[in-house]
């Protein structure tokens, strides 16, 4: 996409206001530019007058942008001429603001972030583990509590293989016996 200076394009908005044989069509083929493009910067320039024609750079606010879709719907006004009316840039993102609005209500027309989002911080210096404690117990308590763990997994496996086997009688009670 080509950008045009403001010289330029006043020139070309000045050379249509004055002459009445050169249509948007004529100039803009002449200049090699859109019609619709040139058509925006002469109703630009006929509501704000030589500043409508500058380039602007402007973050709107939700609220703004929400009056501007208002005042749209209210009036029935196309996009070109909401655009042409509040010196906004082009009118195909006032489409672009319906359509959020439409999806989000007025939370979706608050300017997002531009750009690739800052990279991860370092966290801070995270706070020093605890000390650890020592083991106050003593070494007989510590093999009294492992002679009962041994115990506990010894009665878990005897209970396991009785369970099984239980299981196993009862399997070959219920199969029918091939004669």
């Amino acid at each position: 996409m080509t950008r045009y200076d403001a010289d330029f394009k006043l020139q070309l908005v000045e050379r249509y206001l004055s002459s009445k044989d050169s249509g948007f069509k004529r100039l803009s083929k002449e200049y090699g530019i859109a019609p619709g493009t040139l058509q925006r910067w002469v109703a630009s320039y006929q509501q704000h007058g030589a500043e409508g024609v500058n380039k602007k750079s402007t973050q709107y606010s939700a609220e703004f942008k929400l009056s501007v879709l208002q005042c749209m719907w209210e009036e029935e006004l196309s996009y070109r001429q909401v655009a042409a009316q509040f010196n906004i840039r082009g009118g195909s993102i006032l489409g672009m603001w319906e359509r959020q609005y439409h999806e989000g209500g007025l939370d979706a027309l608050r300017p997002k972030p531009r750009g690739r989002p800052k990279k991860m911080t370092m966290p801070e210096s995270p706070t020093p583990a605890p000390a650890p404690q020592t083991d106050t117990r003593t070494l007989e308590d510590l093999r009294k509590e492992n002679e009962y763990l041994r115990a506990e997994v010894a009665y878990l496996k005897k209970l396991d293989a009785l369970v099984r086997a239980k299981q196993q009688a009862a399997q070959k009670k219920h199969k029918p016996s091939s004669n």
